[in-house]
């Protein structure tokens, strides 16, 4: 006679939390455990319990640790951000990939604040906060100062890369935490955590370079409002009744990324958009947005640039190892991913002994054969 499995008695709540809060539903998370639905259920009724293996396959799946199941209660989590993405069909409800990156972005801010806390370092941020009342054309024209990104200096970068990685370390260097995570595209391009210290933005990372750089100055723009929340920038360019704090955000990045009198200069001389896209480093989607607002264009060219351009944009970016068969080091993907700010958190912590090399791999993501070269290139 076969050796019955040891069940584990779960309390349904519990069960129901982890599923819920990872934004799976039953017949998925049953189908995924290769189980019946009816089985799952009547472990939700508390009818029948799991086995150890199907409690630790459940845990993988809603990546939770196995602990969580034999706590007394549901733990009290914050609630997501607040929806800005503007899809009636999906208010209020994200992929679980994307509520999944949320998660992260909320552990790795949590573990940020203990860091600093570590090493006596403020992470309060260094920027003041605005009202929408205040023109967004002359609030980027103050951080464009600010940031000292000139038109030379756009023009002086060879890449767009190169953009992002300069405007990430400056609005770094303001203890705002930028962290690049993948989610869909179709579901989420950013959002802004800015109800706990250190605020933190995070840039869908399968999205294409120049979307990224409106993103990032987007959601600098929530950060600016004090304004939580998920969005789709570059997609909310195209939308019909915009929000208040969406429209801001959108007119903010557009003006520091290009601003009204460079604008007009350029579409004066020149409405070649993908040579002033490679001029600037911008996408095509904000300098249309630019010109119709700018009255360039007129509203029917501006419709036919959505028609044609759209179903592109939503495209996620070409992986550049297909292209040319290069593929990115663990230690430039974990930089990438983790950003300068966090990983010199974590190096410093490191050196002055608060933190063990066990510790460190666990915050960045790496194996220990890559760790000397992430810490290598950190700022100290």
């Amino acid at each position: 006679m076969p050796k019955k499995s040891l069940t584990i008695e779960v309390k349904p709540e519990l069960l129901k939390w982890v599923t819920d809060s990872a934004g799976w539903k039953e017949r998925d998370i049953s189908k995924k455990l290769k189980i019946n639905q009816n089985v799952f259920s009547s472990w939700l009724k508390g009818e029948a319990n799991p086995t150890l293996r199907q409690l630790e396959d459940l845990a993988k799946i809603v990546k939770r640790p196995l602990a969580v199941f034999f706590l007394p209660k549901a733990p009290t989590e914050k609630p997501l951000p607040k929806d800005y993405r503007m899809l009636p069909e999906k208010a209020g409800k994200f992929d679980k990939k994307t509520i999944l990156a949320i998660r992260r972005a909320r552990r790795l801010q949590k573990i940020s604040k203990e860091l600093s806390e570590n090493l006596n370092a403020n992470l309060n941020r260094d920027v003041s906060t605005v009202k929408q009342s205040e023109d967004p054309k002359k609030i980027a024209e103050k951080y464009r100062e600010k940031f000292k990104f000139d038109e030379v200096k756009q023009k002086k970068f060879k890449t767009p890369y190169e953009v992002f990685n300069f405007l990430r370390d400056t609005i770094e260097d303001k203890n705002i935490i930028v962290f690049q995570i993948s989610m869909p595209i179709e579901d989420a391009r950013g959002f802004a955590l800015v109800d706990e210290s250190p605020a933190v933005i995070v840039v869908n990372s399968k999205d294409q370079i120049e979307a990224r750089i409106f993103t990032l100055m987007h959601e600098f723009g929530h950060v600016l409002l004090n304004e939580s929340g998920v969005s789709m920038p570059e997609n909310s360019l195209f939308f019909k009744n915009v929000g208040d704090v969406e429209k801001w955000c959108n007119n903010f990045s557009s003006d520091f990324l290009l601003p009204e009198i460079l604008a007009k200069s350029e579409f004066n001389q020149n409405k070649d958009i993908a040579k002033l896209s490679r001029t600037y480093k911008v996408s095509k989607a904000m300098l249309f947005y630019n010109m119709y607002r700018l009255n360039f264009i007129s509203k029917q060219q501006y419709d036919g640039f959505i028609d044609k351009y759209v179903p592109e944009i939503l495209k996620p970016k070409e992986k550049a190892e297909k292209k040319s068969g290069f593929r990115s080091t663990a230690d430039k993907q974990c930089l990438s991913e983790r950003g300068q700010k966090f990983v010199s958190l974590v190096v410093n912590n490191v050196d002055k002994g608060f933190i063990t090399h066990s510790d460190a791999l666990g915050y960045l993501s790496i194996k220990s054969k890559n760790l000397d070269k992430v810490m290598s290139k950190a700022k100290k």
